[in-house]
């Protein structure tokens, strides 16, 4: 055979031959696989068929649940799923919070894991005292916890308007730590004294709506208005708990004041912590004679006092008199940071002035009751 027969007898093989595209008019099928149209031949000889791919596992059913169990209402696991349980004690105003694992979390490193650890925040409240964390867990996608964070001093009426969210995030030390999901979980779904269950989906954070769907005009009125409220939160902000018991004496004419105890007090000191101690005064004070203040207490946020002070005053003049707490972190060589007060007085409001006069309405009987701190003393001070 010659070499321009031999030429003649090899035909160059189209381009989409080749790559096995089919040119043809008409719409464009999918091809899953460039592969299946170069069948292999096995060993025996016969053809190799591209492999079947494994059927898919069966979906499994819903576990059982009583009434105290939550679950997750949606099927998007994408975030992954996180389980805990929460018990509030009206006893003595805690609500526990049990962080127990999680499940098939988003990896966020490079290597294809995670370092989670979980974030628990009261809502309303935008302080750093309402918020605890869990420790973190390395290099993993299912951690398991087994934590349990408190919240002190909630009230019947604070599990009735708060809204717990827990937030999972992965923990970054060179870059800041990345947000995983959360879940959100109304106070008033808990009976009291009775253990609830959750095994909930993370969600994606909840971003503010998008500024282009508004006219100018509205974003201007909209930004004004966040900024005012901004200010406005600011303003009475919540930087605590402190628990007191008030009792006015008939015998020895005066008024016992007990700082038992503070929770969750904003940390205002480089270690995440502060050195707090309370100031008392009873109002009108000119002469500035009626101070009292408790030991401090050093690198803590929930300090307890158990200290009792004592006010020799008669029971009508309380009527116009009232009582402002001050806590204060204490630096040494330094002017001390102001942590939150409250005043407690006829002219208050909410729970400041009905403890107050239950204490003057109620003689020789201990009142014991948590009391709010913000950041400035509230309205109804001297």
């Amino acid at each position: 055979m010659s070499g321009q027969g031999w030429e003649g007898a090899r035909r160059p093989v189209p381009i989409h031959e080749h790559m096995a595209i089919d040119v043809c008019p008409g719409p464009i099928r999918p091809i899953h696989q460039i592969s299946d149209y170069f069948p292999r031949r096995t060993p025996e000889g016969g053809p190799c068929r591209p492999p079947t791919p494994p059927p898919a596992p069966p979906t499994p059913g819903p576990p059982a649940q009583g009434p105290d169990t939550d679950s997750c209402d949606s099927d998007d696991t994408t975030l992954g799923t996180l389980e805990f349980d929460l018990l509030y004690d009206p006893d003595s105003c805690i609500l526990h919070c049990t962080v127990l694992r999680a499940k098939g979390l988003k990896p966020m490193d490079f290597n294809g894991l995670a370092d989670p650890y979980v974030k628990v925040h009261l809502l309303p409240g935008a302080c750093k005292a309402n918020k605890l964390k869990t420790r973190t867990q390395r290099n993993t996608l299912n951690p398991v916890w087994n934590e349990e964070l408190m919240y002190m001093g909630l009230t019947a009426e604070d599990m009735a308007r708060r809204t717990l969210r827990i937030s999972v995030c992965d923990e970054d030390k060179l870059t800041h730590n990345e947000f995983i999901g959360e879940t959100r979980v109304p106070l008033r779904r808990l009976k009291p004294a009775q253990k609830k269950h959750f095994s909930i989906c993370l969600e994606p954070q909840l971003l503010p709506a998008s500024p282009s769907s508004t006219s100018a005009a509205l974003r201007g009125i909209s930004c004004y208005l966040r900024e005012l409220e901004q200010a406005e939160q600011w303003a009475m902000e919540e930087r605590g708990r402190i628990l007191l018991a008030l009792t006015y004496s008939s015998e020895h004419q005066g008024l016992r004041v007990e700082i038992l105890r503070c929770a969750h007090l904003a940390a205002m000191d480089v270690n995440g912590y502060s050195d707090p101690y309370v100031k008392l005064y009873l109002k009108p004070d000119v002469e500035k004679k009626s101070k009292h203040k408790t030991s401090v207490k050093k690198k803590t946020l929930n300090p307890e006092y158990n200290e009792e002070f004592f006010y020799e005053v008669a029971q009508a003049e309380l009527a116009w008199r009232s009582l402002e707490i001050t806590v204060w972190d204490y630096d040494l060589g330094k002017s001390n940071d102001f942590i939150g007060g409250t005043v407690l007085g006829a002219g208050s409001s909410g729970e400041q002035r009905l403890h107050w006069l239950w204490c003057l309405q109620g003689p020789d009987r201990r009142w014991e009751h948590w009391q709010t701190l913000s950041n400035r003393l509230p309205a109804g001070g001297p």
